[in-house]
């Protein structure tokens, strides 16, 4: 009989939201404080403008890349992704310092492991006084492209997510309350509506 059976699990600190996903001002405070042409930038721009998870970020390089796009098999779901090379990322690519098979690489330019580059990269981030982590860094990949009209077809494909992925329909959802309630602020109350509620409240 499993001893375990009828235990619950103990919360964690991201059971409730998840990682943190970057704000856009953490993300203006990085780019301020690390700017092209370093490794940590690099790290950051192939975090942001890929929406590849750590293991993933590690593992991609040249070989990957042909005419503009980038394909790679997800460690996670083995879906394969692919995506553009955006010109901010082909920017960083170009002034950085890169491995010879990854892009991202350690000052020997070896590659990193998934586990050695979260801890570099934690570090980074304190640094540049960002609570962020690479996970919550492609969540706001996530967040942009939602905020920028993705379809949850094409956040599937962009992300490597399976069809029907809770994560899709999270990000559009969120994304289709944001831009609503920007556009109601945008528009004026009528003074017909204002006027009754001001005869209600006397």
């Amino acid at each position: 009989m499993d001893p375990t059976l009828g235990i619950k699990l103990l919360a964690g600190k991201n059971d409730e939201a998840g990682f943190h996903a970057w704000t856009e001002e953490e993300l203006a405070r990085f780019e301020a404080k690390r700017k092209l042409g370093t490794r940590q930038r690099l790290a950051f721009d192939l975090l942001l403008y890929t929406g590849l998870r750590r293991g993933d970020a590690v593992r991609l390089g040249r070989p990957h890349v042909r005419t503009g796009e980038f394909t790679i098999r997800t460690e996670k779901t083995g879906m394969p992704v692919i995506a553009p090379i955006l010109p901010q990322l082909a920017d960083s690519i170009a002034a950085a310092p890169t491995g010879e098979l990854t892009f991202i690489a350690t000052e020997r330019g070896t590659p990193f492991t998934k586990e050695s580059f979260g801890t570099w990269f934690g570090k980074v981030c304190r640094e540049a006084d960002c609570p962020g982590s690479a996970h919550g860094l492609w969540k706001a990949g996530a967040r942009r492209a939602a905020e920028a009209g993705a379809s949850e077809a094409q956040l599937n494909a962009l992300f490597g997510w399976a069809d029907g992925s809770r994560k899709t329909a999270a990000y559009t959802r969120t994304a289709s309350r944001a831009k609503l309630a920007r556009e109601a602020f945008r528009t004026p109350v009528p003074v017909a509506m204002v006027g009754d509620r001001k005869r209600k409240t006397n």
